[in-house]
This record gives structure tokens, sequence and C-alpha cells, in this order.
């Protein structure tokens, strides 16, 4: 039997998805519009947990490195829906993103900072970062969290991308 944590992650992940690879369109239909103009019309698509395709953000740290799965992309904005997880606790060091960004924790217990501010966020907890505005974030073993941008996902790193010393097992 699942339990009630379960069953909220695959729903929510169901609502949120609209592709388990990153740029695909699944479940985009391509019509003409009034004007006989191409248009990308959406149509529900529904991705179970399980089912996800997850990469490697930091190959380097092999089965430590945190995991994206890129859900949804609109075709016309590049805005994107993805999920990342996090095996073994990191700290995640300064960087930025090009559109603005919310992180919605779902597992964990995570801490968000910018400006010397350093905010802790368990599930539930929503924050939200205006393009280029420089943050980090230490998230546990185990946390998973849903990002939405603006635009396409990007990260620009001010001091380099973490290392295995950023690593706490």
């Amino acid at each position: 039997m699942k339990s009630l944590l379960q069953i909220a992650v695959l729903g929510f992940v169901a609502l949120a998805a609209g592709c388990a690879n990153g740029g695909c369109c699944a479940g985009m239909k391509e019509m003409k519009d009034q004007h006989g103009q191409h248009a990308m019309l959406s149509e529900p698509v529904f991705k179970n947990y399980q089912d996800l395709h997850w990469d490697k953000i930091l190959p380097d740290l092999g089965a430590d490195s945190p995991e994206i799965c890129i859900l949804q992309v609109d075709p016309k904005t590049q805005a994107t829906k993805l999920l990342i997880r996090t095996p073994t606790a990191i700290h995640v060091r300064k960087h930025w993103h090009s559109a603005n960004e919310t992180h919605t924790m779902i597992l964990g217990t995570a801490s968000f900072g910018h400006d010397g501010v350093r905010v802790e966020q368990g599930p539930g907890s929503f924050n939200f970062m205006p393009a280029k505005m420089v943050h980090e974030a230490w998230t546990p073993a185990g946390s998973l969290t849903f990002i939405a941008v603006d635009g396409a996902w990007d990260v620009n790193w001010v001091e380099g991308p973490p290392t295995a010393a950023d690593l706490t097992k």
C-alpha cells in the first residue's frame, strides 16, 4: 500500500508533468489557429513518478550527483517545469538563472540563501527568485524540489559548480 506522501508526490507529478525528457513536446498537437497560422495546442499528459527520466546534473559526482527531470517546456516561451532530487545532501553553490524561478519543496527540508539571508523550507514551502538573483541552497539527502522557470532553465555558477567537497554525507 502506498503512503499518503507517495500518493501526494505522484499526484503532484501527474499534474505538473508535460514531458519526461527535456524539450520533448509529447502532448502538444500542431493545429492552425483562426488566422491560418501554425499553433501548438496542449493536450493533457500524465506521467507517473516511477516512469520519469532522470539525468545527473553533476556527472563528476557519480551516484552522489543531484538529478534533474525536465517535466515540460513551453514550445513558445521555453518556460520550464522540472524536478530535482538529491540522493546525497549537498550545498548548491551560489548561482543565478536568466529567468524568474520558483521552488516548491515536495520532500525534505532545504535552506535557500540570497544576499546574506538564509531561509529553511520544508514540504509544501514555496519561494520566488527573480531573474539573475544570486542564490544558493543546502538540500538534504532524499529531497525532491519542483521548480518552475518563466523561460528556458539555465544555471550560471558564480564560483563554479558544486564539487565532492560540497557533499555532506
